[in-house]
């Protein structure tokens, strides 16, 4: 019987690139954004923020990354009747607010990517397109 596990996770270079993506995306939206990428473990991998964005952002775009890469789902699929026990039990780790999706190479989840810093319609629009830029699963 093994004592340890192995869990895969985002390289640096790979988060690096999603929130890079993340940035430049939004901007031809005409937005400015930040965007985290987290492990599997809910560990910061990459950050990075437009200039002049928001400042609350920083914080919901971890959030958004955390949720993303926990439930192996996008932000927003959170049942809307366990939203604010899930934030609440988590001590707001955790968010149902559109723009975080898990990021999955080859059906391996590796982390989790939160864009925020527009409107939570368009920070999912944003996460989706540097998922297809990134060559990730949807």
């Amino acid at each position: 019987m093994s004592v340890y596990t192995n869990i895969p996770a985002i390289t640096y270079a790979k988060a690096a690139e999603a929130v890079a993506k993340s940035i430049e995306i939004g901007a031809e939206h005409g937005l400015k954004v930040c965007a985290a990428v987290v492990d599997p473990a809910l560990q910061l991998v990459a950050y990075g923020r437009a200039d002049g964005m928001t400042p609350h952002s920083v914080e919901t775009s971890r959030r958004k990354a955390n949720t993303a890469a926990s439930t192996r789902k996008p932000s927003a699929a959170i049942n809307p009747d366990l939203a604010t026990a899930m934030e609440n039990g988590t001590g707001g780790l955790l968010t149902r607010i559109p723009g975080g999706v898990p990021l999955v190479f080859d059906g391996v989840l590796v982390g989790g990517l939160g864009v925020a810093g527009g409107p939570p319609a368009e920070d999912a629009k944003v996460a989706a397109a540097v998922l297809e830029a990134l060559g990730a699963e949807r």
